[in-house]
């Protein structure tokens, strides 16, 4: 019995002492992590070397944070309690020294300690964790909300309410091919500080307003995740989830697409800009006098090269990396362009596909719809693929009138 009380005051000392460490554990990881920011300039993405979580941006991660470094000190303490008890017994009341084992068989103060002492330590694990679930759940009130679209495999982003309404546009992977290299070849290029988490369209928000991201996919299962915002929200075909986010401090911050989506999965970056309200009033209306300049009247008449010219930087930002540059595509997965029936053939056919996608028996890999593009875009592309590398074909311009008109 004097051994059950000695165990039993051991666990009632442990549980105090987990009890008093949430404030502390708080602080110092708020510490920490705004030192670590301010060392790395606030942009919010991996370091090399580093083992903690990215440094937080927002209140939701901050709290993820803290509550990370909460957990682990709990899990410290009761291996440190556990584990000291028993090699304490272990050695103090070995049979060398001429202890015997004890003869009772039941204690209800022990039993009654190792009940009450974990629900205790779960409920101070469960109330904080249950707290900020609820939290990151909150869209509501939100100053500006974003559509966000998963494709294979790039992101596309639409304002769908607040300052910025109207506003959309695709965000791809901008490191260099030469930079990537292929499977059995060495990269050509040095490979930059931002190596595979870069793209062309950056993600620009204002600092301390609420985003509200709403996601879907249009082809399989992806995820949008920003570490230093705390938010990771799947994307699926069909469904519309939705997350949240306040940037506490304006920098540059990148993620990824978190769910396997297919073989260009890990060039899928997500960038997300945030600025002071006066730089983003500029960018809105910059991006807003660049989509005007960019929405190209579909009746108008365009000559062949204006066509290919403008088809060629099409298939660049969206087609090269299956396709690849040589219109040869990757046997087995991705169909040739280059001397494609397809493309050779009745035009019709081919605006047909870019629509409304294809399957084919031959090739892994499908072909999706690609009907978020422009017509005038769509025109081109058709134009350049038909005009490029050893294709001759017959019907070898397409106006974006016929694209419109195969759309109803």
């Amino acid at each position: 019995m004097k051994h059950a009380k000695r165990l039993q005051s051991l666990m009632l000392g442990l549980s105090v002492t987990a009890a008093s460490i949430p404030a502390w554990a708080a602080d110092t990881a708020a510490t920490a992590a705004g030192t670590y920011a301010a060392a790395t300039g606030g942009t919010g993405g991996p370091v090399a070397g580093e083992l903690n979580l990215q440094p937080p941006a927002t209140q939701i991660a901050s709290e993820i944070y803290n509550l990370h470094t909460w957990m682990m000190l709990v899990c410290l303490v009761i291996f440190v309690g556990v584990f000291g008890v028993m090699f304490y017994s272990i050695f103090k009341h070995r049979k060398s020294l001429g202890h015997k084992p004890a003869t009772f068989h039941e204690s209800t103060a022990v039993e009654i300690a190792w009940t009450v002492v974990p629900f205790l330590i779960v409920i101070g694990m469960a109330l904080p964790a249950t707290r900020t679930v609820v939290g990151m759940k909150d869209t509501s009130n939100a100053d500006i909300t974003i559509k966000v679209t998963g494709m294979q495999w790039k992101w596309g982003y639409d304002y769908l309410k607040g300052e910025g309404e109207g506003i959309s546009f695709l965000s791809n992977l901008s490191t260099p091919r030469a930079q990537v290299g292929a499977p059995g070849f060495e990269p050509t290029e040095k490979r930059g500080d931002n190596y595979l988490m870069e793209v062309d369209n950056d993600v620009v928000v204002p600092v301390h307003k609420k985003i509200r991201i709403v996601t879907t996919a249009n082809d399989v299962i992806h995820s949008w995740s920003i570490p230093a915002f705390g938010v990771k929200q799947d994307a699926i075909p069909g469904f519309v989830r939705d997350a949240w986010f306040k940037a506490e401090h304006t920098g540059t911050y990148r993620g990824y697409c978190s769910e396997l989506c297919g073989k260009e999965h890990a060039f899928m970056p997500i960038v997300v800009k945030v600025v002071t309200d006066a730089e983003y009033k500029v960018w809105v209306d910059g991006k807003k006098k660049e989509m005007a300049a960019l929405a190209d009247d579909p009746s108008k008449t365009w000559t062949i090269d204006e066509l290919k010219t403008k088809g060629e930087k099409v298939y660049a930002t969206n087609c090269v990396v299956c396709h690849q540059a040589n219109g040869k595509g990757v046997p087995g997965t991705f169909a040739p362009l280059d001397g494609s029936e397809t493309v050779n053939g009745p035009k019709a056919e081919q605006i047909n596909v870019l629509l409304h996608g294809k399957k084919s028996g031959k090739f892994s890999a499908e072909m999706p719809a690609w009907k978020q593009l422009s017509d005038t875009d769509i025109a081109a592309v058709i134009t350049y693929t038909r005009n490029s590398w050893s294709n001759k074909a017959a019907e070898n311009i397409v106006q974006p009138a016929e694209v419109v008109a195969a759309r109803k």
